[in-house]
């Protein structure tokens, strides 16, 4: 099993929320430090000030580097549910959960422009800056207008309930910001609740090995994998940005936990789907 040092860049901090991320002391700064805003990591993403397109920008430039496959994530989920038998259908309903800073939805718009998309995130910040990402505004390029048409939700997956349920669901990097105390297992019953039943989603996540002889070389390579990465253009990550989120606040889980509460919240077991190292995607189908 991967213990607390294994957990990847930072993970060491979990303990001293001061000190700052080792082997990656440059990166992704978006917090106005005279403004003194906290950002909340990743997943749990709760409150507060405006990200900025730049540092969107940067944010998703940072994840590619230290998250091995992520640039094909987006592009995999909604390739995935585009061939799903309720997504297939013209106009169908998809739902972003912890939609971060848009990727998902542009790649939505320019595969399926059809489907009715909605995007909730528990961060105004998050939430604004994936709609200035796909809407007109400076620095945006071609992504252009392609916001039309989407409902944007300040809201946690937990609050939701829709009366008609999604068709699909994608939730990449949200799971594993969720510690395994019922967190997740609420997580996982609300995605289920606002699915319709043969409605597919989209899980990807850091997990946690189980008794693999290998385990250990896997997240020594993922540690040297971001370490590669090298100074990410000379700025800094600090441990109250939403990049702490992508290194140290994680609690990820094995394959069998996983697959006791995807069953507990409704689902089919999971069909692995994407793997690289120790980070893991899923695709689930909500039973009738």
């Amino acid at each position: 099993m991967v213990g607390t040092g294994d957990l990847g860049i930072g993970a060491a901090q979990l303990k001293t929320r001061t000190a700052p991320i080792p082997e990656l002391a440059q990166a992704c700064n978006p917090v106005s430090q005279k403004r003194g805003r906290r950002w909340s990591c990743l997943a749990c993403r709760h409150r507060l000030g405006s990200l900025s397109d730049t540092a969107a920008a940067r944010y998703d430039r940072i994840a590619q580097l230290l998250i091995p496959g992520y640039s094909s994530l987006a592009r995999l989920g909604v390739a995935l549910l585009a061939t799903s038998p309720l997504g297939a259908t013209p106009g169908a309903s998809i739902l972003v959960a912890g939609c971060g800073t848009g990727a998902e939805l542009l790649e939505a718009r320019r595969q399926r422009p059809d489907w009715r998309l909605t995007a909730i995130d528990p961060s105004p910040a998050m939430l604004e800056a994936a709609r200035e990402r796909l809407t007109d505004g400076p620095g945006n390029g071609d992504e252009g207008n392609s916001g039309a048409g989407i409902t944007w939700q300040d809201a946690r997956l937990e609050d939701l309930d829709t009366s008609t349920g999604f068709d699909g669901a994608l939730a990449v990097l949200v799971l594993q910001g969720l510690p395994d105390d019922g967190s997740k297992l609420r997580f996982l019953t609300a995605l289920a609740r606002n699915l319709r039943p043969g409605g597919q989603v989209l899980l990807v996540d850091l997990m946690q090995g189980e008794k693999s002889a290998l385990q250990e070389q896997l997240a020594a390579a993922r540690l040297a994998f971001q370490r590669a990465a090298g100074p990410l253009g000379g700025e800094t990550i600090a441990n109250d940005e939403p990049l702490r989120g992508l290194t140290e606040a994680v609690h990820p889980i094995g394959s069998s936990r996983l697959a006791a509460l995807v069953e507990a919240a409704g689902f089919s077991d999971p069909a692995p789907v994407f793997r690289a190292l120790d980070y893991e995607g899923v695709l689930l189908q909500r039973l009738a």
